[in-house]
Order: C-alpha cells, then structure tokens, then sequence
C-alpha cells in the first residue's frame, strides 16, 4: 500500500472524516461499515486495532452531538421542545471539550491502551 504521509497525518484524516459520517449516522452501523476499511489502513500505519476501535467510538460520539447535523440534536429535541440549533449552539462548549479529548486519545495512544498491556 502507498504511504499517504504520517501516522499523524492519517490520524487527523481519521478523525475528520469519522467525526463528519458520526454526525449523520449512527454508531452502530458506522462501526460494522468503517472498522473493515480502516483497521489495514490503521495496521499500516503502526496504529493499534485497539487504539482504533476506542478512536472510532469517541470521534463517531462526538459526531451524534456536534451541530448541524448531529442525530442526538434532534432526539434532544422532541424531548425538550426547543430548536436543535438552539441546543447544539448550548452545546458547544462541551464539544470542545470532547474534541480536545479526542486529540487526546488519538495522539496519546496510552490512554486508550493502559488496561490492554
């Protein structure tokens, strides 16, 4: 397989394209269809399936509740009552959070690793 560039380069592919699918698709079947597809990728790369999975579970998290899309705005919403953008623009200061995290777990794979090894 042609090298793509760095592990860190592929890395941050990885999170945006997983935190982009996790907005408009659920976790479940984004797992089932992008684990097969990613995990040689990641094995190319030095990356753990470990790592990987405990990745895609995080960013695809993310992506269920980052605005405009993300599919638990609008179940909050026919909870609550309000607006979906009203509660993702409440939201987005624990987004940012989540996506320092995610840096995190991705760059820092010890993390997602410590009860592994």
């Amino acid at each position: 397989m042609e090298n793509f560039g760095s592990k860190t380069v592929v890395l941050l592919m990885m999170n945006l394209v997983l935190l982009l699918i996790g907005m408009v698709m659920d976790t479940g079947p984004a797992l089932i269809i992008l684990g097969p597809i990613l995990c040689p990728i990641a094995e190319s790369y030095g990356i753990d399936p470990v790592h990987l999975g405990v990745l895609m579970v995080c960013n695809l998290a993310v992506g269920l509740v980052t605005p405009p899309f993300g599919l638990n705005l609008f179940v909050t919403s026919s909870i609550s009552g309000e607006q979906p953008m009203t509660i993702g623009k409440s939201a987005i200061p624990y987004i940012g959070v989540f996506v320092i995290a995610l840096f995190i777990i991705a760059f820092v794979p010890q993390f997602s690793m410590l009860l592994v090894k």
